[in-house]
């Protein structure tokens, strides 16, 4: 899945991606206002827990990421959500590792929040439900499609040995896709139903 374990990338794509994360990271806590860290910490446990539920799909399993919701709901502060989240992951049950932390991060987090921030302005801004919904599922799917192709060239640029590995692994996120374009368009019309303002970042 997402979680690259220890051992397996090249020392140059482990720097470049810790590297990404730390900029990912201080970007998000930059922007990000105190009003908006009780929001944080819950989509931050969101994501924790939902990677606990893993369903197996050919060689690998899949879980949800819910990167494009945590980059529509708090944009840039998905960096450091979804750091905390891998971190945890990493530690306590031992899923991906800790040289790759910085690239596991960056794969799960970048693909949601350039999305989130894209489409991101067009979600708040329609006064038609489907639109909405239609544009957070791009959003959702697209995440996790993204975070899929990273994987992949993480892999593939680390060792051309990965890269059958790799083709068949990106396949195995089409499913998860799915779901979770699902999910982020059903979320976002409840939130847009009930509770509007939680879909504005809170950004300083």
């Amino acid at each position: 899945m997402a979680h690259i374990p220890d051992g397996v990338l090249s020392a140059p794509v482990l720097v470049t991606g810790a590297i990404l994360a730390a900029g990912g990271i201080a970007i998000g806590l930059r922007k990000l206002d105190e009003r908006a860290i009780p929001r944080t910490g819950l989509l931050a446990a969101a994501a924790f827990a939902g990677s606990l539920l893993a369903v197996p799909v050919g060689p690998t399993s899949v879980h949800l990421l819910l990167s494009g919701l945590l980059g529509i709901l708090i944009g840039t502060a998905a960096f450091p959500a979804m750091g905390v989240a891998l971190f945890l992951q990493a530690l306590l049950f031992g899923f991906g590792g800790l040289t790759t932390l910085g690239v596991n991060l960056v794969n799960v987090a970048l693909p949601g929040v350039v999305l989130g921030l894209l489409l991101g302005p067009a979600i708040r801004a329609t006064t038609r439900p489907t639109l909405r919904m239609g544009l957070a599922a791009v959003v959702g799917g697209g995440a996790v499609l993204g975070t899929g192709a990273l994987v992949a060239l993480s892999l593939a640029v680390s060792a051309s040995a990965y890269t059958p590995v790799a083709s068949i692994l990106l396949a195995t996120y089409l499913p998860l896709a799915v779901g979770e374009a699902f999910i982020t368009a059903v979320i976002v019309a409840f939130l847009a139903r009930v509770s509007p303002d939680a879909l504005r970042p809170v950004l300083s």
